[in-house]
């Protein structure tokens, strides 16, 4: 080895050390640098941007629409009322409720003081980064340190200790109500709103969420929530209001006729959209006249009927509407039986879609939609052939900026339950199981060395700038969420599904092949923490399995890998290859198949040892002492 390459591999091992030779005393530079690395380190979700989403998606915000709860009794009372804090928003599915609390939002942004501040969160039970409590209370600490600085202090304490780990590890939820609280008792806080919607969506650790807005709720006068979600018995037994708190039902008789009135509003605004008849007004008020009759003050019956007459010819719109039930889960059963009368393979690559877009933890891009569905592919035009079937599949899909969602939770619902036999003719078990194959079968054709061409094995991951197109995009999803599939399939020893788990089998061949690929994309993806808990996961379902020696030996070994070198990896992408390997044991399983990846320059390599040394974890990036557990971080 001669002196030039000693000073190379000093000076990128170097660079993965950057962040972390920080000085005891901070200079405002380093401050600075560590409060954003914090603030995005608590970011999962932006609420500002998933706001403005859900808005978008659902064809804007239209103020007359939830103009009435302005001068609403409850909710004057929660303006005005010292003692009351909380206000519970409730209603039956389609009925505006997250549509209302955008508007709220809108209102009390522009009516809030300076000083004030708002925060606010949307629960999507089809998104696993917005369907838990702890997201929840990252999103909403998010944006109150977002708009008033002086509130990270309150992170700081707890994050300059475990870092990252703060919010990802068992012990979030508990470091995060602290956080939380210490904030609230801020003397620094002025009036505050927090707003949450759909609560009934947040699908992990709801009781825990309830008990926690009760109790927060009946202490500080300065705060006030505001909450929506359906009419579920569950969250009424939870969330008993006292004093301090107010419902607004929806469906109560007054409440109900100004949603009505909302409604017809919305129809009113949307009849324009009908270009074939808006020069018959005779027409446009019979279409208006019977969709007022029939939409029962449910503002998402109007969305989707829409989205149907536009499909339709002037002359047929009247028999169309009328042939349209007005109940939800009948006009949902409606839209299955047009998908079953499509001709030849279609209502089958409607199902495959449908299925999958369900069964998956967030909503796809097109090109992952397409990979993991298994749809045609054509020589050309993947978007087109996956744009082409999602608009199939009736209104029960929509896409936005080449993202498919479901149109509703009460869609979802429906083709969870109602629809299962169609949708899942062998189960949820199965789809997961394709779900399983096809990520693996698809990262093993993509995944390489240097995916972004970053060249450089010190290049830290703040400058990574994404590619266009992205080699990643189709495989993004598949990356993060395939050991999650794989656990939920669970295949079964005793049938041909074994030969996955076998240490001949697809998950052995693709970690003997692509695992330090497989690294270096999780870096790209920012996602290497969800790594690390995916290699757990994997070693937890082989260790019930006692007949795959080899490869609960090779997973196990893998675990250490990626918990060792999690650190250099993150912050450079390309330390996968260079001192994720020469600084593991000589006896490492992973270092040795993929010892063919180490630089050849290296000729001297460090004397690490032949095994893993007891130290699972080593915390990098701070200067301050650490005072939690390790079992707080395995």
């Amino acid at each position: 080895m001669v002196k030039a390459d000693i000073e190379e591999l000093v000076e990128t091992i170097q660079a993965t050390k950057e962040m972390r030779d920080l000085p005891t005393t901070d200079t405002p530079t380093d401050s600075t640098r560590e409060d954003q690395e914090c603030l995005q380190h608590l970011r999962l979700t932006d609420p500002y941007l998933d706001k403005k989403r859900i808005e978008e998606t659902k064809g804007g915000l239209l103020k007359d629409s939830y103009r009435w709860i302005l001068d609403n009794d409850e909710f004057r009372q929660l303006q005005d009322d010292e003692q009351c804090r909380l206000l519970w928003i409730k209603g039956d599915p389609g009925k505006g409720k997250t549509m209302l609390l955008c508007g709220i939002v809108n209102e009390l942004q522009k009516s809030k003081a300076d000083t004030d501040l708002l925060a606010y969160f949307f629960c999507q039970a089809t998104d696993l980064r917005m369907n838990n409590a702890v997201s929840l209370l990252r999103g909403l600490i998010y944006l109150l340190v977002e708009k008033q600085q002086s509130l990270l202090s309150h992170i700081r304490k707890k994050y300059d200790h475990a870092r990252k780990a703060l919010f990802e590890d068992t012990n979030a939820w508990v470091a995060l109500t602290e956080i939380f609280t210490s904030i609230l008792q801020d003397p620094s806080l002025n009036n505050t709103y927090l707003i949450i919607d759909a609560l009934d969506e947040c699908v992990t650790d709801l009781p825990k969420l309830l008990h926690f807005i009760e109790q927060k709720s009946s202490i500080y006068p300065r705060v006030k929530w505001i909450i929506s979600s359906r009419n579920e018995s569950n969250i009424e037994r939870r969330l008993s209001l006292d004093k301090s708190g107010t419902r607004l039902s929806l469906e109560r008789k007054g409440n109900a006729e100004k949603v009505s009135r909302a409604v017809n509003t919305y129809i009113d605004h949307c009849i324009p959209e009908l270009a074939d008849i808006q020069h018959n007004k005779d027409l446009q008020d019979s279409v208006r006249h019977e969709m007022q009759r029939k939409a029962n003050g449910t503002f998402l019956w109007v969305s989707l009927v829409m989205k149907e007459l536009k499909e339709v010819m002037a002359w047929d719109i009247l028999q169309v509407l009328d042939e349209i039930p007005t109940e939800l889960k009948e006009m949902y059963s409606r839209m299955m039986g047009q998908i079953k009368q499509l001709p030849r393979q279609d209502p089958e690559l409607c199902r495959q879609v449908l299925s999958t877009v369900i069964t998956t933890y967030r909503p796809l891009h097109l090109l992952e939609l397409h990979a993991l569905a298994g749809l045609p592919t054509l020589v050309k035009g993947v978007k087109q052939i996956i744009t082409t079937i999602v608009r199939m599949c009736g209104s029960f899909l929509t896409i936005r900026n080449d993202n498919v969602y479901i149109i509703h939770q009460s869609a979802r619902d429906f083709l969870s339950e109602e629809a299962s036999h169609d949708i899942f003719p062998s189960g949820t078990r199965d789809v997961h199981k394709s779900i399983s194959r096809k990520t693996l079968q698809i990262m093993s054709q993509t995944l390489s060395r240097d995916m972004y061409s970053l060249n450089a094995f010190g290049y830290p991951i703040e400058k990574v700038k994404q590619p266009d197109p992205d080699p990643l995009a189709a495989i993004r999803y598949s990356c993060i969420y395939w050991v999650d599939h794989l656990c939920t399939w669970n295949p079964d020893p005793s049938t041909d599904e074994s030969v996955d788990l076998q240490d001949t089998g697809a998950i052995g061949s693709f970690l003997r092949k692509q695992y330090l690929y497989w690294l270096e994309a999780l870096s790209l993806c920012k996602s290497l923490p969800k790594g690390v808990v995916s290699m757990a996961k994997l070693e937890a379902l082989l260790q019930r399995r006692a007949d795959k020696p080899e490869l609960i030996k090779l997973v196990r070994d893998a675990h250490r890998f990626i918990m060792s070198h999690k650190w250099a990896i993150e912050n450079s992408p390309l330390q996968a290859y260079i001192s994720a390997l020469i600084f593991s044991p000589t006896h490492s399983l992973v270092r040795d198949l993929f010892k063919k990846e180490e630089p050849d320059w290296i000729t001297i390599k460090p004397d690490i040892g032949d095994k893993w040394a007891p130290c699972l974890q080593t915390l990098e990036g701070h200067s301050m002492g650490v005072n939690s557990s390790i079992d707080q971080f395995v």
